[in-house]
């Protein structure tokens, strides 16, 4: 979050934070967890939801949209000024995180967001029998970055 805070003091402290992954990968709950709000009651984005964090005089415009297989061909429609995209990992989805691994790339041949900051999000590694961080990067799901992790973000 740091880097993508300096980047920001490049331009007038305001960026686009482009949020995606594969549906139920956990993006509106992330999201959701970071604005303090409620997280018992999320349900599938069927589009798109858009939230604005501000922090210590930065301005971030995040943008979680749905990951539906029927809507992923949309995502190019949000790629415009995107400064960042987070890709969001369901590290308990072993069964598609070829499909993750396949949409992630996919993206990185976007020429729109040639710029953009790249953070790989592994989330609910708290979760029995999920992927570890070392297996994420073992599919080649992206090799040479670093990925962070998250444990579910659940309600205590």
């Amino acid at each position: 979050m740091l880097s993508i805070l300096r980047k920001a003091r490049l331009k007038d402290k305001e960026m686009r934070v482009l949020m995606l992954g594969l549906d139920n990968a956990g993006k509106t709950t992330i999201v959701k967890r970071i604005m303090g709000e409620d997280v018992t009651t999320v349900s599938p984005t069927l589009g798109f939801i858009i939230k604005t964090i501000d922090y210590d005089g930065y301005k971030l415009n995040i943008w979680d949209v749905g990951g539906q297989k029927t809507l992923r061909s949309y995502w190019r429609n949000y790629f415009e000024k995107t400064d960042v995209l987070i890709w969001v990992v369901d590290a308990t989805d072993r069964l598609r995180i070829g499909d993750c691994k396949e949409e992630l790339h996919n993206l990185l041949m976007e020429e729109r967001l040639s710029g953009a900051s790249l953070l790989v999000f592994a989330n609910k590694v708290d979760v029995t029998g999920c992927m570890t961080k070392d297996e994420i990067i073992e599919v080649r799901l992206c090799p040479a970055l670093p990925i962070a992790e998250s444990h579910s973000l659940a309600p205590p």
